[in-house]
């Protein structure tokens, strides 16, 4: 965090690829004044992405770098890295950002950025984590919430929502509850590093002053 922010909100820049329910989420907190971040960008590789309207309407600045119009996708991660210089956030939140990362990305900003997984981590990185925990017949799934790095889905935890996965629950009814989780627990890391308790330390959580070697966790209630 640079000098000229401390005492004041943390500049934020939001990544979404979709509908945005989680942004949606962050919004309703700093609206209600729980969430002491300022977004000064939502940036999104979909030109159809809901989030988009989401963040319109609530006056904040959106910028769409559509990822189907480079030939090449060294050129548009590059795109994404100059917008993201160019308004030097002090975190980057990716909600629901369905690009990788480029190593080169992931170093600049180095524990500077948070994703929200929907699995419970280590376990079921990367798509359709839905149906292959109701495939593995596993007894609960959830979120994670962790510090991005370039290896996928693998930085440092930092807080997991976890519930108890049903009799012949299908996966769009896992996924409404299990989102249900994310709007809780997002906000949450996001407040944690805003008020200076969250860091990545040595590629390690720090959280309050201790490192911690496994995630918080929020059960369904």
């Amino acid at each position: 965090m640079k000098e000229s922010d401390i005492g004041s909100a943390t500049s934020t820049i939001i990544l979404i690829s979709g509908y945005g329910t989680n942004l949606q989420a962050i919004l309703d907190q700093i609206i209600n004044n729980q969430l002491p971040i300022r977004i000064i960008s939502v940036l999104s590789d979909n030109p159809k992405a809901y989030g988009i309207e989401r963040a319109k309407k609530s006056g904040i600045p959106t910028k769409i770098i559509n990822y189907h119009n480079f030939t090449k996708k060294a050129d548009f991660h590059q795109s994404i890295e100059d917008n993201i210089k160019k308004l030097d956030p002090n975190l980057i939140v990716l909600a629901g950002y369905m690009r990788i990362l480029s190593t080169e990305f992931c170093r600049q900003f180095k524990g500077k950025i948070l994703n929200i997984h929907p699995s419970l981590l280590p376990k079921f990185k990367g798509f359709n984590t839905y149906q292959r925990v109701l495939d593995s017949g596993d007894e609960f799934h959830g979120s994670t919430v962790h510090f991005v790095t370039a290896e996928l889905d693998s930085g440092p935890l930092i807080l997991q929502y976890r519930t108890r996965i049903r009799t012949d629950e299908n996966p769009n009814q896992l996924r409404k509850r299990v989102q249900l989780g994310e709007h809780q627990i997002y906000p949450m890391a996001i407040r944690w590093f805003a008020e200076g308790t969250l860091k990545m330390v040595e590629g390690e959580t720090v959280l309050m002053g201790k490192r911690i070697t496994k995630p918080e966790i929020l059960e369904e209630t």
